[in-house]
């Protein structure tokens, strides 16, 4: 009887632990848009010059992976870390499966050509690990991205790191 009474404890406390977990993993996984990369390490030498630097080469790249929803950017906020922030101001669509590169340094945003530029020349991105988080306008998460450089990320697009 004792036994029994051991194994439906453990059985309990399992599930409740599962139950508990699942909700957190699941509110990640409520937006259709995702952290697909990021060229954190932007090629060349590092430079925040707005006129001859090169923080225009360090992006990250957004997707809609919904198979039917268009998605409006504006209103969404990408922060890293350390608190560094970019907020989503104009109307930008984001057709299913259609994807948005948010440059550093300055340019023409453009639908046609899947860019948004932060307007500023600083680099945002740490070149040897970061986390990155995507909120909805409403505050809540949408995704979570994090990567680290290794010997095998030589040109530090990222595609290797953690995708949560």
């Amino acid at each position: 009887m004792r036994k029994h009474l051991v194994i439906a404890v453990s059985f309990t406390a399992v599930a409740l632990a599962v139950l508990v977990a699942a909700p957190a993993q699941a509110a990640e996984y409520t937006s259709a848009l995702k952290v697909r990369g990021i060229q954190y390490d932007a090629p060349g030498s590092d430079s925040n010059r707005c006129t001859t630097g090169n923080t225009y080469k360090e992006y990250l790249t957004i997707k809609n992976y919904s198979s039917s929803a268009t998605v409006n950017l504006k209103g969404y906020v990408v922060k890293d870390k350390t608190g560094n922030r970019f907020a989503f101001t104009a109307n930008h669509y984001l057709q299913p499966g259609d994807y948005v590169k948010l440059r550093g340094g300055n340019g023409n945003d453009s639908d046609a050509n899947n860019v948004v530029y932060r307007d500023n020349c600083n680099f945002m991105w740490n070149n040897d690990a970061d986390t990155i988080y995507l909120y909805k306008p409403s505050g809540s998460g949408a995704d979570v991205h994090s990567y680290t450089k290794r010997n095998n990320d030589r040109d530090g697009n990222g595609y290797i790191g953690y995708h949560g």
